[in-house]
């Protein structure tokens, strides 16, 4: 049986960082598209999600009066990057394949640009290049399918991050 505690930090800061994740995919489609694909917006969303996972934490730890063991640590930081997931993939779905489906072509091309123009600076070779551009130009990222693949990866690395995070916060034992 889950704590109450736990399942009730967990699931408002999983519902919370998921309305952040679509506050920030809403941002950054009204703002402009190429910022999908930079690096910088990526770094301020991890560093984001890595606060309020310790944000979490901590107030779930105080909460439990310091008693804090490494499963409770990590369901509560599992329970939430599920929920944060569910929410930002099915907003993204509603985006990318309902709302505006034309803006998966223009992902596609800005992240196209950008990889060649990537490869190229690190010398790659013109075969490598092609290869990669007929591999990008047949896939879709955005359909429903791949993001909801993309959710079961991001799933995978909360969870590894979420035992690193665990393994900080549990309480130290007592012996």
């Amino acid at each position: 049986m889950i704590n109450e505690i736990i399942k009730r930090n967990g699931l408002t800061f999983g519902v919370l960082t998921g309305i952040i994740s679509a506050l920030i995919t809403t941002t950054i489609y009204a703002v402009d598209l190429n910022l999908f694909v930079s690096w910088w917006v990526g770094i301020i969303s991890i560093v984001t999600y890595l606060v309020i996972g310790i944000i979490l934490l901590s107030k779930t730890k105080k909460e439990l009066n310091g008693l804090f063991t490494f499963k409770d640590a990590f369901t509560t930081y599992f329970i939430c990057a599920v929920i944060a997931i569910l929410i930002g993939t099915s907003f993204n779905i509603l985006l990318f394949n309902v709302i505006d489906p034309s803006a998966q072509d223009t992902l596609k091309e800005i992240t196209l640009k950008n990889t060649v123009a990537m490869m190229q600076k690190f010398n790659s070779p013109a075969a490598a290049i092609n290869e990669v551009i007929a591999k990008m130009k047949d896939s879709n990222p955005f359909s429903t399918m791949e993001l909801l693949k993309g959710s079961a990866s991001s799933i995978v690395f909360s969870s590894i991050f979420g035992l690193i995070m665990a393994a900080f916060f549990k309480s130290k034992s007592q012996e």
